[in-house]
């Protein structure tokens, strides 16, 4: 399996092309761009045939209540393969809300759609937001039947900060310890992991150009980038080792689900080297994954063709690997 793959990024036109790009996720939730890829379903079905569960609270932690919406198709009886969703801004803002036309085309696949908030670096400083999107992940399994969320066709996603806590959520061991407070009930089938509880595992992770190392982007000096990273760290004393253990770079194991990372080669707020190190440490490793190298690309703002390709990808990457089926 071909494992690195370039969608090219022409300049002649480009600014038009990201004009229609952003009018195709805003007004048609980008149904054009798995339409060609034999979607189950329209834009119209989505719209007739899904039901939505807003606001459902996952967690509290600090004093917050910790939120997540739930679409899910009302015509399908029993367990659907399950995306969770989860934001991006640099750990510092964004939304649920802000970010939902993004996993529109998964609704036209017949998916079920997790969309998950977490604590911001305003609100509690790292590793907050990966406790919390690891609970979201328990949140579906332990409301799995009542939502028939598939626990075996889960595959979790992000973009930016988003696609770092998406890597975290599905590559963390718990023994790690992300997930002790989570609310669970103990399972005595299950002798491992917090509190004896049944494992955290996810069928495959799509991060799209996701901090996989969170230690390369602290700000050390006058004039560096990394403003982001340094407000979800904070000033703790023990902050260089905080960044350490949410790096998705230090937990790659063989036995974890396939990765499938987008990342354009000239983006300026993650650095493109964070998905290709990441790539090569999970190829050494004996994952299965894939990157996807947008040339030209930036933080996103893809063109509409690059996200018709990117999205054709995903299917194919995903069908691979028998998942969502």
């Amino acid at each position: 399996m071909k494992t690195s793959f370039a969608i090219k990024n022409p300049r002649a036109g480009q600014l038009m092309h990201l004009v229609k790009a952003a009018f195709c996720f805003a007004l048609i939730g980008c149904s054009a761009l798995i339409h060609a890829q034999t979607s189950e379903r329209s834009f119209v079905d989505v719209t007739s045939t899904y039901s939505v569960a807003p606001n459902l609270t996952y967690h509290r932690a600090g004093g917050v209540d910790l939120k997540l919406d739930v679409y899910r198709p009302r015509d399908v009886q029993g367990p659907n393969p399950t995306l969770m969703y989860i934001h991006g801004g640099g750990w510092t803002n964004g939304s649920k809300e802000g970010s939902s036309l993004t996993f529109l085309p998964y609704l036209e696949m017949g998916w079920t759609v997790v969309n998950v908030a977490y604590r911001l670096a305003d609100v509690a400083h790292a590793p907050a937001a990966v406790e919390d999107t690891r609970c979201a992940l328990r949140w579906i399994y332990r409301n799995a039947e009542q939502y028939n969320f598939d626990k075996t066709n889960i595959v979790v996603t992000g973009n930016s900060a988003g696609g770092h806590l998406a890597l975290t959520t599905g590559m963390l061991a718990s023994n790690v310890g992300m997930e002790r407070q989570c609310p669970g009930d103990r399972m005595r089938a299950w002798p491992i992991g917090p509190r004896n509880m049944e494992p955290l595992e996810v069928a495959a992770i799509v991060n799209w150009y996701g901090i996989t190392n969170v230690t390369s982007l602290l700000n050390e000096g006058p004039g560096t980038s990394g403003n982001f990273t340094e407000a979800w760290l904070g000033s703790s004393s023990d902050r260089v080792a905080i960044a350490a253990r949410v790096s998705p770079v230090n937990h790659i194991r063989a036995d974890l689900p396939p990765v499938l990372t987008i990342h354009g080669n000239e983006d300026s707020i993650v650095p493109f080297d964070q998905g290709l190190r990441l790539h090569e440490a999970l190829e050494d490793a004996g994952v299965q994954n894939k990157l996807i190298t947008i040339e030209g690309g930036g933080h996103g703002g893809f063109t509409l063709n690059q996200m018709r390709d990117i999205y054709a990808e995903i299917r194919d990457f995903l069908e691979s690997h028998n998942i969502g089926h």
